[in-house]
């Protein structure tokens, strides 16, 4: 007989299953939330999950929200000033006090949990499997005993279920219980023959009910389930035979233009594809690209922490289901530029639009200054929830929320974008920001998410390499849009400020950049925020001078050398694409599979924590939030295309075992859609089209070998193919082998 350890081993060897790339697939029950299968329309959200008979939709939706403010962010001493005097003061008692502790004892504003329905069907209807089809997003639910599987779909602002033959579940309605901290009353349940509900009464008249229907068809039976707010008007009551909600029922905020009725699921998903010969990051990347598709449109509120699938435990959501600006937000929106997902990003970009003047009230109320602020911690209002002040109130994030609107400029090279959103809204934090800066070009003060956490040390001598790079990203952007724009005046005045600011603090000894001066890079920590210059921001290149590359390097053996054990998921993601950036190939593949094997759950979800318990991180705990995703999806871009600095690269930063790539209308910065494709680890193929007018400058990907291209006007200018395109035009290169 095999020991126990024998039997085990042998497990261990045995090899993974295939792996469908375009499908997640679970057998049996899903017994916790956070590993459910994801779906959504952008406008509403659902969790398919559930155990023996009995199937779990948890509905959430963007749109939900408590906004009272308690009243200590509404006082008077809620001011920059008074945070800048209990610095010099060092009262740190008095500064947790005021910007902290509402956010920490208050349970609003918060994101509001909307319900569960629960499908129970007879027992001998047991779950035998799920499976997520990612292409579609639909969710599959195999039941013993059923001739075809339960299905679930997002479509507009509704959930439907479509279940085989005259099979109608019994069909319960949850209450999240977490409504009884808000003070808030039971709600009013409402049932009939064909439907049911719960309407509940919220704060500041908001009233919503979580709605299921249901009828009969020839083939199937259909359960119809969806949020409803008097936000658009009052709810009304349940009919006879209600019909399914119309599309008017969705709440709409945002004042932008319909998304072309072009870009629907299938129209999104084939925007661009990647192909690796890694099946379980291929399966990450077409995860996420579903997670896109399902969690924004243009017209609904971008995903905050968890997107549209807040937890579904009872209670509220995680740190209130906001919108955190000092990572989380700009890192979910950062990959949709690559993968072309553009109607998707637009839902960030509107949002932060249509949310100027609160900006600039912000900018006014708390930092006495004109121009626009956004909250580094913000409701779906974008009222300000306090936290870790050094962090929630640092004015600099708001130059990270205007590389969104600068990178969509640069990928799409509309005019009128540029005109109309992007150089505008980032002149408006760029008009706050430099109103800010003391004459020596510092700001009064600074800090480096979230470096010594909430606690005085977290003070840096400004300015922090944090402040520093992003100030001097805006100043630059804004002088480059507005030479774009025609206005030289303006952009001679954003290079006068840019020439204010100290260079990047970086370490005599090691040449690495520090956290601040006189402060190195001592620690393993979760937030790169020192290293902002090389990723996402790019302001130093391994294209640049020497000490640009011995800076970049320095910095990526520093973080290393300290090691991984206070690293989230989100790290491991965000430096394997910090190193593909730097065009270290086998670096980058290591911590994004890393990341992938261990900070992931069995649904794909970013769960923070360690789940591998194999020692990489020190952090074991569950939290989902999203932007670990999205960063592992960055990194494969980085990968397989760059296109900085006016050039666009393929294969940047390929492993040399991902002998046989290829990618197809990914997004390059200057207007460009590019393929290609790899075999036998050489570039064989290269094809762009051109959506702008301009010059192509195409790092030669065929080095050594004869190119044939489609135009003759394709010029080899020193290391660069170069051409001149107009909107439409198609290049093609293929090389010899060889």
């Amino acid at each position: 007989m095999l020991s126990l350890l024998a039997a085990a081993l042998i497990v261990l060897a045995q090899p993974e299953p295939p792996i469908d790339p375009t499908h997640i697939t679970r057998d049996g029950a899903i017994e916790r939330w956070d590993e459910a299968m994801p779906i959504g329309s952008g406008v509403v959200g659902a969790l398919i999950w559930g155990k023996n008979n009995v199937i779990y939709v948890s509905i959430d939706s963007g749109e939900l929200w408590d906004e009272r403010l308690p009243e200590a962010l509404t006082s008077p001493d809620f001011t920059y000033a008074k945070m800048i005097a209990l610095k010099e003061a060092k009262d740190h008692a008095a500064h947790v006090k005021l910007f902290d502790e509402p956010y920490d004892t208050i349970p609003y504003p918060t994101k509001l949990p909307v319900g569960r329905v629960e499908l129970e069907f007879p027992a001998a209807n047991t779950i035998q499997r799920f499976d997520l089809d990612l292409v579609t997003g639909t969710v599959y639910v195999t039941l013993a005993g059923f001739p075809t599987p339960v299905q679930f779909k997002a479509s507009g602002p509704m959930i439907s279920a479509r279940i085989p033959g005259d099979n109608k579940p019994i069909i319960r309605l949850l209450r999240p219980t977490g409504l009884d901290r808000l003070g808030y009353q039971p709600g009013k349940w409402e049932e009939n023959k064909t439907a049911m509900q719960f309407i509940q009464k919220c704060s500041n008249n908001l009233e919503y009910a979580l709605r299921a229907v249901w009828y009969h068809r020839a083939q199937d039976t259909a359960v119809i389930m969806f949020p409803w707010s008097n936000l658009a008007g009052p709810i009304p009551a349940l009919a006879p035979k209600p019909p399914p909600p119309p599309d008017s029922s969705r709440i709409v905020h945002y004042s932008t233009p319909e998304p072309d009725p072009s870009h629907t699921r299938p129209g999104a998903w084939s925007a661009s594809s990647i192909t690796i010969p890694d099946a379980r990051l291929q399966r990450q990347y077409n995860l996420c690209k579903h997670l896109y598709i399902a969690g924004s449109e243009p017209l609904s509120p971008p995903m905050p922490l968890q997107g549209l699938w807040t937890a579904d435990e009872g209670g509220l959501p995680p740190w209130k289901g906001d919108y955190h600006n000092d990572l989380n937000t700009q890192m979910t929106y950062l990959a949709y530029h690559a993968a072309a997902l553009r109607d998707q990003g637009l839902s960030f970009i509107n949002y932060n639009w249509n949310l100027l003047p609160r900006y600039r009230k912000f900018a006014k109320d708390f930092y006495n200054v004109d121009g626009a602020v956004v909250p580094g911690v913000m409701s779906l209002a974008g009222n300000p929830l306090g936290g870790w002040g050094q962090y929630s109130l640092s004015p600099t994030h708001s130059a990270w929320i205007a590389q969104t609107f600068y990178l969509h400029w640069k990928h799409t090279m509309d005019p009128v974008f540029l005109r109309e959103r992007a150089y505008p809204w980032c002149s408006e934090v760029g008009n706050a920001l430099a109103a800010l800066l003391n004459p020596d070009g510092t700001l009064p003060l600074s800090s480096s998410p979230e470096i010594h956490d909430n606690s005085y040390a977290a003070w840096l001598p400004p300015n922090s390499n944090y402040d520093g790079a992003l100030l001097r990203f805006l100043f630059s952007i804004n002088a480059e849009m507005a030479d774009a724009t025609g206005d030289p005046a303006a952009a001679d005045r954003w290079r006068k400020t840019l020439a204010l600011l100290a260079p990047l603090d970086i370490d005599p000894t090691t040449h690495a950049l520090t956290f601040a001066k006189g402060q190195p890079f001592d620690q393993s920590h979760r937030h790169f925020s020192h290293a902002m210059a090389i990723h996402p921001l790019g302001l130093i290149t391994i294209e640049g001078s020497d000490d640009d590359r011995k800076t970049i390097a320095a910095t990526l053996d520093q973080i290393e050398a300290k090691g991984t054990k206070q690293w989230c998921g989100y790290s491991f993601a965000w430096f394997s694409a910090m190193c593909a950036r730097a065009g270290q190939p086998q670096r980058a593949l290591k911590y994004l599979r890393d990341y992938e094997r261990a900070f992931t759950g069995p649904n794909g979800f970013h769960l923070n924590g360690d789940q591998s318990k194999s020692g990489l991180s020190d952090f074991t705990y569950r939290p989902f939030t999203l932007e670990g995703n999205f960063l592992a999806m960055e990194a494969m871009h980085e990968m397989l295309l760059q296109s900085w600095g006016g050039v666009v690269r393929v294969f940047p930063a390929v492993d040399p075992s991902w002998a046989d790539v290829s990618f197809d209308n990914l997004s390059a910065q200057g207007g460009f859609r590019i393929g290609a494709t790899r075999r036998a680890a050489q570039t064989v193929s290269v094809t762009i089209l051109a959506e702008a007018p301009g010059i192509l400058h195409l790092r030669d990907p065929f080095p050594g070998r004869t190119v044939k291209w489609n135009r003759e006007d394709v010029k080899l200018v020193g290391g660069d193919w170069t051409v001149e395109l107009k909107v439409g035009d198609e290049v093609n290169g293929h090389a010899s082998d060889p």
